[in-house]
């Protein structure tokens, strides 16, 4: 599997829910752009989260797999290009209970998604409302383009 955690991270005991972390927790993997890369987001996402001390079914577990479902999910419907993968990264400091959530994707000449800007979703649709959850439940978001052929969508979320 392509996951980006350091092997010592798994060796030192995860803190309880609001409790300083002695080392900034970091994870990532990538994943193939498809529905089932998008599900393996959010399933991975809960069970880092549970390891690092917000057990499965708690409010922070619950809203930041969410929020990775959200973002993967966008990055398969809005982000692929065939035989490219996503990137999914989880970022928490050492006594900051903001965790980073970065989706990057493979979407060149897609324009980026904005703060504040995300048009109301179509009565008559089933779509168009993963940002506006987004936005919604995250403390802040937004996206960057760093090259010509990836950008990244990312959140912040508040863990207690």
């Amino acid at each position: 599997m392509n996951r980006e955690t350091p092997p010592t991270a798994a060796l030192r005991p995860a803190p309880g829910p609001g409790q300083p972390t002695a080392a900034a927790r970091h994870f990532g993997i990538l994943l193939s752009a498809t529905p089932r890369g998008a599900r393996l987001a959010r399933r991975l996402a809960a069970e880092e989260l549970h390891r690092w001390g917000w057990p499965h079914g708690s409010e922070a577990n619950r809203t930041a797999t969410l929020l990775v479902a959200e973002l993967a999910t966008n990055a398969v419907r809005h982000g692929r290009v065939p035989g490219r993968d996503f990137r999914l990264r989880l970022t928490l400091q050492a006594g900051d209970p903001e965790l980073l959530v970065e989706v990057t994707d493979a979407s060149p000449g897609r324009p980026l998604p904005v703060p504040g800007a995300i048009p109301p979703p179509s009565a008559e649709g089933d779509g168009g409302r993963g940002l506006l959850l987004v936005e919604a439940l995250s403390s802040r978001w937004g996206a960057t383009g760093g090259d010509p052929y990836t950008k990244t969508v990312w959140c912040e979320v508040t863990l207690r």
